[in-house]
């Protein structure tokens, strides 16, 4: 790139990812259209309640109900995204004007009409952290795509994603300043909680979740996507890495671990 920006391009094969950020190539697609059928007359949205469902249903296969939730999630989080279909329906109008890009490196899709990106939203802000839960992620792009036109209403959804990022970790989700105090004595830094603290999200002065603030502006919210980031990395990322490595080792040397830290509990 010889440092220079590249921005998104309806011209160019390569150029900074709209979602993920980096230089890389771009893979294009055109559209074909197909007209819903009888059974489906409008656009399919599932409904908000289809993985409890899914999941209760006994009588479906563990891994046809695996695919079901998995796909009802991407419907959910809002992202385009790709699906290979088997079914050879006839495709009878072709879609001008509107086409697809798909990033190299997050395999994510980027809609373009004309010469002009808008999906997704030009955004500001980290960019969330890869193992975020889907719905976590989803609010905190939502933060991302209206910090400039409303940085108190990004720190709201923020403070939100902490709360949630709290329950998925297997706290309460109820009282932040709880939840983080117990999460630190599981090995989050404590310079998190303090400075969460300084952004009004724990301690005497904690703004509600999912509530304005006023005293709120742009580098309150600047400061709440990278701590968001920061506890997802603590707190998943380095604990996921560290398994991954101590699976590969070989299963004696795993087996002899383990034995010695059940002498260190025993003691």
């Amino acid at each position: 790139m010889n440092g220079k920006s590249s921005p998104p391009s309806i011209s160019e094969t390569a150029f900074e990812c709209p979602h993920c950020g980096a230089y890389t190539t771009q893979h294009w697609y055109q559209l074909a259209a197909v007209q819903m059928d009888e059974d489906h007359r409008t656009p399919i949205i599932p409904a908000t309640d289809l993985r409890e469902r899914i999941e209760k249903d006994k009588d479906l296969e563990p891994d046809v109900r695996a695919s079901v939730i998995e796909w009802a999630e991407k419907m959910n989080s809002g992202l385009v995204f790709f699906e290979k279909n088997d079914k050879g329906r006839y495709v009878y109008r072709d879609v001008h004007n509107l086409n697809i890009s798909e990033c190299f490196n997050c395999n994510k899709a980027a809609v373009w009409v004309h010469q002009s990106l808008v999906f997704p939203l030009q955004r500001e802000g980290a960019s969330p952290n890869a193992d975020l839960p889907i719905d976590i992620a989803r609010d905190f792009e939502e933060a991302r795509s209206i910090f400039n036109s409303s940085p108190r209403g990004a720190a709201a959804l923020l403070r939100l994603c902490v709360q949630k990022l709290c329950a998925f970790l297997g706290e309460k989700g109820k009282n932040i300043d709880d939840d983080i105090a117990s999460l630190v004595a599981k090995g989050l830094n404590p310079l998190v909680q303090q400075s969460l603290d300084v952004v009004r999200v724990v301690g005497n002065e904690a703004v509600h979740p999912g509530s304005l603030d006023l005293r709120d502006d742009r580098d309150t919210a600047l400061q709440l996507f990278n701590l968001v980031n920061l506890i997802a990395e603590q707190m998943i990322t380095l604990p996921k890495a560290i398994q991954s490595i101590y699976e590969k080792l070989p299963e004696g040397k795993r087996t002899a671990i383990e034995q010695r830290n059940e002498r260190a509990l025993k003691q």
